[in-house]
C-alpha cells in the first residue's frame, strides 16, 4: 500500500523532488491531496537509466514529481491520488524497458537507518576545509617572506587553525567513538592509532601555531580525515547497496491481506497479522501476502522480482506461492502457511544479512593481524620519537617522525582487504539469484576441484512426467488418474497431468484410500483398483524394475507407468563449463540404474553412481577426500543434507522445501544450474581480490614505514599514502560487483 502525504506535509521535500526530476512548469502545483510511493526497479545501470526512469514516470498523468536513486535502485513518485494506483506507474517503465515494483513504507523507511548519509556530510565537511587549508599552506610554502617571523605566515597558520579543529572534531567523530568504545573495555581497534594520530598532529600543529615556527600540519591531519572518511564511506556504499538489494526484494510482499472468516465474511488485516491455516482472498493484480498454497480457483503468477524466472506460471489448487509474488490471472483464494518472519522472502533477506556480516577464515585473519598490529604500531612510534631523541633531534622533530609513523602504519587497509571482497561478492552474488550461508562458504568453494551432483530435483527440474503415455490406452489412464487424484505423490501427480492433457479434466474417484509407502486403493463393484508399488498391485519381481508405478484392477493384467525427470534446460551446458574448467564431474543418486545412466549420459557425465544411500553417498565424499579432493556437494538439501554436510563446499536450489533447513553453504534460484559456474567464478575471483588486497596493504606498508623511520616523510604524506592505500583496496574490491568473469581451470 502506498503512503499518503497530506499537501501541508509535502513542504520542501516535494518542491526539491521536482525540481530534481525536472518536473515542467505544468506540473509546479502541489496536488490538494497527494501520496508518495516508492518502486524497485530492477534494471536500472547508469545515470541514462535514472534519466529514462525519470522521464517515463513524468509521462503518467497525475505525476507530480519523480526522483530515481541510482545506488539503491528505487524511483520515489509523488502523485495526484484521484490517480489511481501504482498500475500506471509499473507499466510506463516496462515500456521504456525497466522492471519494477512497489515498496512497502516500511522498506523506505529504512532508508533513514542509512550508516553512509552522516559519514558523507563528514566527508564533504573535511573536503572542504581540507582544501581551504591546503591553499593557505600552499601560499605560506611558496611565499618569500620573513619565515615564522613573517605576520603574514602567522596568520594563514591561525586561520588553518580556525579551520581545522572544528572540522577535526566534527568530521573525526566516527573514529573518535569508536576508539574510545574500545579503550573503555581495555581493548585496542585500528581506529586508536588513527584518533591518536590526528589528534597529536592537531595539538602539535596549534601549540607550534602559538609559538610562531613553521612545523604546522593541518593540511595533514585534516587531509588524513578526508581520505579516511573516503575509504569507510566506499565500504558502507557497497554493505549499503547489497542491503539495498535485499530490502527492495522484502518490500515486495504486500502489506495487507483479505482473510476470509469462517462466516464468509472478509476482513482487511495487515499482513503481519496472518496466521498458518488462514484463508485469503487474493484479487487480480495484488500480491499474495504469505506463502501458502491456492485454496480454490486458478490463475498464472508472476515470480520474476523473486526467482528470477520472467515466464508466469500457472498455479491452480495445491500449488504453492509465495509472498511478493503477484496474481496475474483470476482472482483466487488461497491458505497460508507462513506469513511474516517465516515467508520466504524473510528468509531469503536474513540469509543475505547473514552472508553480508559474516566473518570467514581471511577475514578473521585479517582482524588478529590488525588487532595484533595495533599494539605494535603504538610501539614502533614511541620507538621511533626515543630514537630521535636520542640522536638529539629535539622533541620537537622526534614527535614530527612519531606522528609520521603512528599514521603510516595504521591498519586501515589491512583491516578493509577482505570484508570489502566479501560484501561485494555477497552483493553480486545477490543480483544473480544466489545466497550465501557460510561465513567462510566463498573461501572453500573457491578451494574445490570436483563438483558432485544429485539427479533428482538437482541436476533435473525434479518434476518426474510420465514417459510411456503412449502405450496407455484411454480407459486405464482415466481409472489410474481418479486415483491419483486423491495424493499429492509426484508420481500421482504427473499421471493426473499426463490425463488433463489428454483428456483435458480429470474426474476425482470417491472413496480412494492411501497407505504410505504403498499407493492408493478404492472398492468398486468389481473388484478393487490399486496404483501403486509392484507389490501393492501383484507384479511378480521380475517385472517390478521395470516401472516406478503400476495400476492393477479385476480381470486385467497389471499397467506400468513409467517415468521421466528431464534434465535442466542447462544441466550439459554446466557439466561442460565445469569440465573446461578442470573440475572432475560426477552423479551421485539413490535412483534407478537406468534411469540414473539416462540422465549422466545426457548430461555428459562420466563418473556416475546408482541406487545409493545416504551413508553410501558420504562414503564415496570420504573416498574423495581421502585421494586429496575438495568436493563441492550440490543437491536438493533434504535427502542430500548429510553429503552437503560431509562435503568440503555445498550448494543447493530453492525448492518448495524450507531454504533455512538446507546444510548448503549457497542457495541459488530458479530453474537453471549455470549459478553454479557463477558461484564458482565468483568465489575464486573474491580469493584473487582478498590476496591482491593483501598485497596492497602489506606492500604499502613494507615501502613507507621504514621512510617514515627514517624521517623522510613527513605527517601531510603519510596521511595521503595511508589513505590512498585503503581506498585501493575498497575500489579493488568494488570492481568484483561489475566484472565479467568466467570460470577458469
Amino acid at each position: 500500500m502506498a503512503r499518503t502525504i497530506a499537501a501541508d506535509e509535502l513542504g520542501v521535500e516535494f518542491k526539491d523532488a521536482q525540481r530534481e526530476a525536472g518536473a515542467s512548469p505544468a506540473s509546479s502545483r502541489a496536488p490538494s491531496a497527494s501520496r508518495t510511493i516508492t518502486l524497485a526497479v530492477e534494471n536500472m545501470h547508469c545515470g541514462g537509466c535514472m534519466r529514462k526512469v525519470e522521464t517515463a514516470l513524468l509521462g503518467v498523468p497525475g505525476v507530480a514529481a519523480a526522483r530515481a536513486n541510482l545506488s539503491a535502485r528505487r524511483a520515489t513518485v509523488i502523485f495526484d491520488r484521484d490517480a489511481g494506483s501504482a498500475a500506471p506507474l509499473v507499466d510506463a517503465l516496462e515500456k521504456a524497458g525497466f522492471k519494477a515494483a512497489e515498496l512497502a513504507p516500511e522498506t523506505v523507511d529504512n532508508e533513514k537507518d542509512n550508516p553512509a548519509r552522516p559519514l558523507l556530510a563528514r566527508l564533504a565537511v573535511a573536503g572542504f576545509a581540507a582544501a581551504n587549508i591546503m591553499l593557505l599552506s600552499v601560499s605560506v610554502w611558496s611565499g618569500k617572506g620573513g619565515g615564522a617571523d613573517d605576520p603574514t605566515h602567522a596568520l594563514f597558520h591561525w586561520l588553518s587553525a580556525v579551520i581545522a579543529l572544528p572540522v577535526v572534531a566534527y568530521a573525526g567523530q566516527p573514529f573518535f567513538s569508536s576508539a574510545w568504545g574500545v579503550l573503555k573495555r581495555g581493548h585496542v581497534n585500528m581506529d586508536v592509532p588513527i584518533s591518536l594520530a590526528i589528534w597529536l598532529s592537531a595539538i602539535m600543529s596549534l601549540y607550534q601555531t602559538i609559538r610562531g615556527t613553521d612545523q604546522v600540519y593541518f593540511d595533514a591531519c585534516v587531509t588524513l580525515l578526508f581520505f579516511l572518511l573516503i575509504g569507510r564511506y566506499l565500504d558502507q556504499r557497497v554493505r549499503m547497496t547489497a542491503r539495498g538489494a535485499a530490502e527492495n526484494l522484502i518490500g515486495l510482499q504486500s502489506q495487507w491481506a483479505h482473510v476470509i472468516a469462517p462466516d464468509g465474511t472478509i476482513e482487511r488485516l495487515p499482513s503481519r497479522l496472518v496466521e498458518p491455516g488462514m484463508r485469503i482472498a487474493v484479487a487480480a493484480g495484488e500480491r499474495f501476502p504469505a506463502d501458502g498454497v491456492i485454496a480454490s480457483g486458478m490463475t498464472t503468477v508472476d515470480e520474476s522480482l523473486i526467482t528470477g524466472e520472467t515466464t508466469p506460471r500457472t498455479a491452480a489448487a495445491n500449488a504453492i506461492v509465495y509472498a511478493g509474488s503477484v496474481n496475474l490471472g483470476a482472482p483466487v483464494e488461497m491458505e497460508a502457511r507462513a506469513a511474516e518472519a517465516d515467508t520466504l522472502l524473510a528468509q531469503i533477506g536474513r540469509l543475505m544479512a547473514t552472508a553480508e556480516q559474516a566473518r570467514g577464515r581471511y577475514v578473521r585473519l585479517a582482524d588478529r593481524a590488525a588487532r595484533f598490529y595495533a599494539p605494535m604500531v603504538h610501539s614502533l612510534a614511541l620507538a621511533s620519537f626515543i630514537g630521535w631523541m636520542i640522536a638529539g633531534a629535539g622533541w620537537e622533530h622526534s614527535l614530527t617522525i612519531a606522528i609520521a609513523v603512528l599514521i603510516i602504519t595504521c591498519p586501515c587497509a589491512l583491516a578493509l582487504a577482505v570484508p570489502a571482497v566479501q560484501v561485494a561478492a555477497s552483493a553480486r552474488l545477490f543480483d544473480k539469484g544466489i545466497l550465501l550461508k557460510a561465513p567462510d562458504g566463498l573461501e572453500r568453494l573457491a578451494e574445490t576441484d570436483v563438483a558432485v551432483f544429485d539427479k533428482t530435483g538437482t541436476l533435473t527440474a525434479g518434476i518426474p512426467s510420465l514417459a510411456n503415455g503412449d502405450a496407455i490406452d484411454d480407459a486405464t489412464l482415466k481409472a489410474a488418474s481418479a486415483l491419483a487424484a486423491a495424493s499429492r505423490h509426484p508420481y500421482a501427480q504427473a499421471v493426473v497431468q499426463a490425463a488433463k492433457m489428454r483428456f483435458g479434466a480429470v474426474s476425482a474417484s470417491s472413496g480412494v484410500e492411501e497407505k504410505p509407502g504403498f499407493g492408493l486403493r478404492r472398492a468398486t463393484d468389481g473388484g478393487e483398483e490399486r496404483l501403486g508399488s509392484a507389490a501393492w498391485c501383484g507384479v511378480d519381481d521380475a517385472q517390478a524394475s521395470s516401472a516406478s508405478l503400476w495400476f492393477s484392477r479385476p480381470g486385467a493384467a497389471p499397467v506400468a507407468f513409467r517415468f521421466e525427470d528431464k534434465l535442466r534446460d542447462d544441466a550439459a551446458a554446466t557439466v561442460d563449463a565445469l569440465t573446461r574448467a578442470g573440475y572432475r564431474v560426477e552423479l551421485l543418486s539413490g535412483d534407478r540404474i537406468d534411469a540414473v545412466a539416462s540422465a549422466a549420459s545426457a548430461a555428459h557425465i562420466a563418473d556416475w553412481h546408482a541406487g545409493l544411500k545416504p551413508d553410501e553417498k558420504i562414503a564415496l565424499l570420504d573416498t574423495l577426500k581421502a585421494e586429496g579432493h575438495r568436493v563441492l556437494m550440490v543437491g536438493d538439501g533434504l535427502n542430500d543434507a548429510p553429503a552437503l554436510a560431509a562435503a568440503h563446499a555445498s550448494a543447493s536450489p530453492s525448492t518448495a522445501a524450507d531454504i533455512s533447513q538446507t546444510a548448503s553453504d549457497a542457495v541459488f534460484q530458479g530453474a537453471k544450474l549455470a549459478p553454479v559456474v557463477e558461484l564458482l567464478a565468483t568465489a575464486k575471483k573474491a580469493r584473487r581480490m582478498s590476496f591482491q588486497n593483501f598485497a596492497i596493504a602489506f606492500g604499502y606498508n613494507i615501502v613507507f614505514v621504514p621512510l617514515a623511520i627514517a624521517g623522510f616523510v613527513n605527517p601531510l604524506v603519510a596521511a595521503i599514502a595511508m589513505s590512498t592505500s585503503s581506498i585501493l583496496v575498497t575500489l579493488n574490491a568494488v570492481r568484483l560487483r561489475t566484472a565479467k568473469l568466467e570460470l577458469k581451470a
